[in-house]
Parts: C-alpha cells; sequence; structure tokens
C-alpha cells in the first residue's frame, strides 16, 4: 500500500497548526495515488497526540523516546531516515518552518531523494509529483516537475491549505526507537519564547489591519476608533512598521505574524503575498481600498471599493448604531 508520510510538529505541549495543514493535503496526495495518510509523530509521553491524530490520519506512527521530547533536527533525522527506509513512502511532507527548513534538506542528501521546499500546491498527475512554487515576491507561480524517483520529500507554506475536520479512525501504532546512544554533539537547551507586546494579534478573534493606505501616522487613531468599537485589536503590514508608526508585534505577514481571527479587515492593504501568506486563515475577511484591482481583493470574503477615511467612520458610526 503506497503511503504519504506527514511529520508531525508539536512544541511545548501543543501541536502546531501546521500540522493539520499539512494534513489536509496529505489526505489529497493520498487518495490521489490511492495511498494511505500516514501521520509521523516523535515525541516522549505523546499518546494524547497520537489519539488525536488518529482522527486526522489512516495511520499514526508514534516513535518514544526521551531525546524526542523537544525538537532535534539531528535526533528526528535519524528516526525518520530508517522509518523511511523501512516504510518507502511515495512522498513526505511537513511545514515550511524553522523545524521543516532544518530538517527536511538534511533528510533529502541523506537519502537522496528530490527535495521540493515552501511549496503552495504540491499534486501528482501520470505518477508524477509537480510542486507549485511562488518567485519574484510572489508575483509569479510557478509548476516543477520533480526528478523521477522512488520517493520525495517536500515542506508545505504555511497556511497554503485550510485545517480540515479530522474523519479518519485511523491506527496507532508504537513503533521502536533506532536510537540506541546518546546525541550529544546537538542538544536542545531551551525554548526561548518571542517577546510579547501590550496586544498578541495572534489571540484576538477580530483584528483590523492598516496599510499604507493610511497615508501618516496621524490618521491610525481612526483605524483604532474602528477596532475599539469592534472590539478588536489594530494589526498592519510591513511599511507600516518600516515606518515606525506601529511596533513590529503589530506586524501580519511571512515576516510578521500569522494570524487565525474570526474576522479580518484590510484597510488601505494592496495585498501583497507575504502580507496574505500571514492572513489567509482567516474565517472572513473584508477589503477596503480605492484600488478596484488590488491584490488584497482577491482574498477578501468582502470588498469594498473606496476612500477609506470615508468608509471607515462610516461603518463606526453603523456599528455604535447597531449596539445602540
Amino acid at each position: 500500500m503506497k503511503q504519504v508520510f506527514v511529520v508531525v510538529e508539536h512544541r511545548r505541549g501543543e501541536l502546531r497548526d501546521t500540522t493539520y495543514e499539512t494534513l489536509t493535503l496529505g489526505k489529497r496526495l493520498g487518495s490521489k495515488i490511492g495511498g494511505e495518510l500516514t501521520a509521523v509523530l516523535l515525541g516522549k509521553d505523546a499518546e494524547d497526540f497520537a489519539r488525536t491524530l488518529s482522527s486526522y490520519a489512516n495511520k499514526v506512527f508514534y516513535v518514544e523516546d526521551e531525546q524526542l521530547t523537544n525538537f532535534n533536527s539531528e535526533v528526528y533525522q535519524i528516526v525518520l531516515s530508517e522509518l523511511i527506509k523501512k516504510e518507502n513512502p511515495t512522498v513526505t511532507i511537513m511545514g515550511h518552518t524553522a523545524f521543516g527548513i532544518d530538517l527536511l534538506p538534511a533528510l533529502a542528501t541523506e537519502l537522496n531523494f528530490p527535495l521540493a521546499t515552501d511549496c503552495v500546491g504540491l499534486d501528482f498527475e501520470d505518477s508524477k509529483l509537480y510542486a507549485t512554487r511562488q518567485m519574484y515576491g510572489g508575483k509569479l507561480n510557478t509548476k516543477i516537475l520533480l526528478k523521477e524517483s522512488p520517493s520525495y520529500l517536500a515542506t508545505i507554506r504555511q497556511a497554503s491549505f485550510p485545517a480540515e475536520e479530522g474523519t479518519f479512525k485511523g491506527e496507532v501504532v508504537r513503533v521502536d526507537s533506532p536510537l540506541t546512544e546518546e546525541i550529544k554533539y546537538r542538544k536542545f537547551v531551551e525554548y526561548v519564547e518571542a517577546a510579547v507586546g501590550e496586544v498578541d494579534i495572534t489571540q484576538a478573534d477580530i483584528v483590523v489591519a492598516v496599510g499604507r493606505g493610511i497615508k501618516e501616522k496621524g490618521n491610525l487613531p481612526i483605524v483604532e476608533e474602528l477596532a475599539s468599537s469592534l472590539g478588536g485589536v489594530v494589526a498592519c503590514s510591513r511599511p507600516i512598521v518600516d515606518a515606525g508608526w506601529l511596533p513590529k508585534d503589530r506586524q501580519v505577514g511571512s515576516s510578521g505574524k500569522t494570524v487565525k481571527p474570526k474576522l479580518y479587515i484590510a484597510i488601505g492593504i494592496s495585498g501583497a503575498f507575504q502580507h496574505i501568506s500571514g492572513m489567509k486563515g482567516a474565517e472572513t475577511i473584508v477589503a477596503i481600498n480605492k484600488d478596484p484591482n488590488a491584490p488584497i481583493f482577491g482574498e477578501a470574503d468582502y470588498g469594498i471599493v473606496g476612500d477609506l477615511f470615508k468608509m471607515m467612520p462610516a461603518i463606526k458610526g453603523k456599528i455604535s448604531g447597531l449596539k445602540g
């Protein structure tokens, strides 16, 4: 039976969102090749994760070892290499994260398998694997054919696929750890949490984000008033941070933070891919921009073409009226 491996990411007692997104893609690939979706979980005392993942895959391979308590690419590589050699999956995928970037290139070199990184699409056509990657700052999608191989590796850009609900009743299979000695040349030391400012935009249900269309820092209070009336927080695109108008912890995008609020309102944001990659997972997206051809409208559920300085007071007034 053919298999699609999805390498599970977990950190500090939580499964990371990118795992569920990658499992969505893995499910599609497994269906395409007529194979099984297998989640590969490496950890210590992670039985709860294994049970959770059994709803998202046909099978969960769970390897437990003290050295797998925290992510260490050297240790992960040894375990995954042995598992891949034994099971011969058609393709092994994981998120294009600090974990994936560290692990899969080294694994590809060891096993001599083709690797595609930072993919926004992955699909089999006539038994050949094609990856979709972006070039020129997201202005161009390229479809590339990977060299024919018995197995492939790929990292998937976060938020490229939705995290679907689990519909499987998969089997959890305990796999003996191949680690026979302690890896001393590279160790996990500690996890240092990035400093959070006065507002954590990643936890907000409503995010009102502003871009260069706001024109000057003095206009930010209008955005703050709108966000306050909605019970939300203010975020921004990179130009606002570069100008020094808002702190870095408010930036949404590939070089900022990824948010998945219930409502995301993009005001005066053109919609460069770097920004969209950080907010496309929002449940509902509303865009306000005077340019009808702004890329942000391609992602929005609702779009308003107009002057943001006229739109925001009107929306705020309507909200106040509804509350009254």
